[in-house]
Parts: structure tokens; sequence; C-alpha cells
């Protein structure tokens, strides 16, 4: 039997998308194994690649068109339609509308960006005749709290004159009322169902603005303002709808995204891999392998927080699997994956290097860690062959004894 490999990686943000990095590290470790068999299951977490996933999955269709981006110019977009679905199921990933790759570097201001595009892309499954909406919440740039998505489909968010707000999450701190008088009526008759991170909250000392708000270029200052905005947000879809998004458990997803999903759009959040592993069969593929290989761009102590490389490190756990995670970078508090399922990790960087340097060597560096991984495998079973490791241990015990 040949020694197989399941390779089970998420994307790396704004480098490489799941698909890819899958394939860089099954070359990787043929490489070292020439011989071994290689399994790929490209995983997504509702970010970038839950659509083409999810429609390649089930033999669907993709749709393509122009919609609103998070800057507020034109980007090209997608939505998708499951195969096979007892109900006409469309497929969106917000991150095609408004992900953090679509925000400029110079342009990274969360106060401003928005989800409009997201609205756009589920106004055109409506108008394709969607019946049910699949939404995956990740990867995104924005912190407007899906206000954005909302005002697309109808919702009007003003202040105390009366007047439409401005764009962007940072205006929400001037939100005096919420009027769903001219929502569309379609969302009463559809249900969307959001892949959401269940660990992320819209406000508190977790909120989604503290926690993320950073990473999407949101200056200290910047990060008070927006945790105000969500905090007035909730009060006001509490008193326009009568939900209460403050606390609930997946509102804060995708710069509080949830919150307007639930609030406003009348959808319902699930802790993204129940919904992802119903199309992608990872415990099939896992009882078949004797080793997996994860990976994604960073790994820290929040990994354990709905991350892709703790979700396969659990289920590999639970069928006695070891499991090595790949990163491009490692960060604090790592050392917690151990407690998930993670046995080993190592970073693809080798030596310092900027931002743009790794995103583009990333492929070169995804193949090399992946050699290296496995050539320190193939040291561990010659080890196990020769009895080196037993006579060590017999040796060891042996000494204790007379020591003793």
């Amino acid at each position: 039997m040949p020694f197989t490999v399941l390779v089970a990686p998420s994307g790396f943000k704004e480098s490489l998308s799941a698909n890819e990095v899958a394939d860089c590290i099954g070359e990787g470790v043929l490489r070292a194994v020439p011989r071994a068999r290689i399994l790929k299951a490209p995983l997504v977490d509702g970010g970038e690649g839950f659509t083409e996933a999810l429609v390649a999955a089930t033999g669907g269709e993709m749709h393509r068109l122009t919609v609103t981006g998070p800057v507020g110019d034109p980007v090209p977009s997608f939505f998708g339609f499951l195969g096979g679905a007892p109900v006409r199921t469309a497929v969106i990933e917000m991150a095609a509308a408004a992900g953090l790759r679509l925000v400029p570097r110079d342009r990274r201001d969360p106060c401003r960006t928005t989800s409009r595009g997201v609205g756009e892309l589920i106004k055109a499954a409506l108008d394709a005749g969607a019946e049910r909406i699949l939404l995956g919440c990740g990867d995104s740039g924005i912190n407007d709290g899906g206000a954005g998505m909302a005002e697309a489909l109808g919702v009007r968010f003003l202040d105390r004159s009366g007047e439409p707000l401005a764009a962007g999450g940072g205006a929400l701190a001037q939100l005096a009322r919420i009027d769903l008088s001219d929502r569309d009526p379609r969302l009463d008759a559809v249900r969307i169902d959001a892949a959401v991170n269940w660990h992320n909250m819209l406000t508190g000392p977790r909120g989604v603005a503290r926690v993320f708000g950073p990473q999407k270029g949101a200056t200290a200052e910047q990060v008070e303002l927006l945790d105000r905005a969500m905090e007035t947000y909730a009060g006001q879809i509490l008193a326009a709808a009568g939900i209460d998004v403050a606390t609930a458990e997946g509102a804060g997803a995708s710069g509080g995204l949830g919150a307007g999903v639930l609030g406003l759009l009348s959808g319902r959040l699930h802790p993204r891999y129940d919904i992802v592993m119903r199309y992608l069969d990872l415990d099939r593929m896992i009882a078949k392998a004797d080793l997996v290989i994860t990976a994604e761009g960073s790994l820290d102590g929040q990994t354990p927080f709905g991350k892709v490389p703790a979700e396969v490190g659990r289920r590999a756990r639970a069928a006695g699997l070891p499991v090595i995670a790949l990163a491009g970078t490692i960060g604090k508090g790592v050392t917690l994956n151990f407690e998930h399922g993670i046995d080993a990790f190592a970073s693809i960087l080798k030596r310092p290097c900027s931002l743009d340097e790794a995103i583009a060597a990333t492929s070169k560096l995804l193949v090399r860690a992946a050699e290296d991984a496995a050539r320190m495998i193939l040291v561990g079973m010659r080890l196990k062959r020769t009895g080196v490791v037993a006579r060590r241990v017999r040796h060891g015990r042996a000494g204790s004894r007379a020591a003793a």
C-alpha cells in the first residue's frame, strides 16, 4: 500500500487559492516521496473559494456580473447555483464583492468601505430565481455591519435629520433610524443561510472592530469609532426589527455582515463548517489517509476559533491521524493548536522578507516547505524501521531503574 497523504489546506489570502495551495503541497511531498499517494481536499471556510468549491462539488453553474466594490468602484464578481438541489439554491461569497483583496492597500479604511456589492449579488440571485441562498462570510475588507448590503436591497439608514447616511461603518455612529418599508419583498420568501465564524461577535471586548479592524487598516481611533458605531447599529436593528444582534453568535462575521443578515434580511447564521462539510466530504478522505497536511496564511492563537487548520485537526484527531500545518507566518499563542489536533507546524518562510516578496514567492516556498516536512517524516519512519527509537526508549528506562 502506498503512503497516503491527504492535503487539506485553506487558501493563502491575497496570494493563492486553496486549490493552488493543495497543488503546491502535493508537489513538494512527491519530491521527497515519489511513490506517495496524494489526496487533495482544498477547503473553504466561507471566504474566497466558497462559491466555486460548492458549485464544483455539486456540478452547478456559475454566473458572472459586475457589482459595486468595497471602495465604491465597479468590480467583476460572480455567484453560482448548486447542481441537483431540491430547491434552486444560489451560492454567494461576500468576498467576491467586499473582500479585502478588492481594497487597494492605499485605500484601506474600514470606516468607509461598503458591503453594497454583496446586496447586489443577492438581488441578482433573486432575479435569477433563487429560492434559497447560501452566503459565505469570510475574508472581508469591510466593517459596515452589512448596512451597505441591506441598502442595496431597499433598507434605508437615516440620521437625526432623516437624511441617508454615507457609506461605511464609521457613518453608522450617526444612525438614528432604520427604515424597512422599502425592503425587497422577495426576502420574505427566500431562505438565507449564512456560513459564519461562530466565534465572531459584533460588539464588546471581542467585537469585530477591535479584533479585526486593525487588519483592515483601522487606526486606534477608528477602532473606537467603529465599535461605537456597531453598538449604535445593533440598537437600531433591535428597534426596527426586534432582533438583538449585539451578542448573537456569529453576528460579527465579515465586518458585522452577520448582523445585517440576521437582523435585516431575516437570514439564519450557522457555524461555517456545518454548511461547508455538507458538500465537501472531508471525513471520507481522512479515512483513506496515513498523514494529513493542512495550511493557512497565518497560524496563531486565533486559529482554533473557526479556522480551517483547526477544523482539519479536530476531524483528523478523531480518526487517529497525525496532522502537520504549514503557514506563511507563525503568530502569538500558536501552541494552543496542539490542543486542537495539530501535531506539528512550520512556517514556509526561511529568511526575513517583505510581505510583497513573500506573496510573490508563496508557490515556491510552499513546495519547499512541504518537501522539507515530508523528508522529516521519512527520517522518523526510518528510525522506526531500524528500531533506533525503541532501543533508545528501552535504554532510557533501564538507565532510570539503575539510577534509582
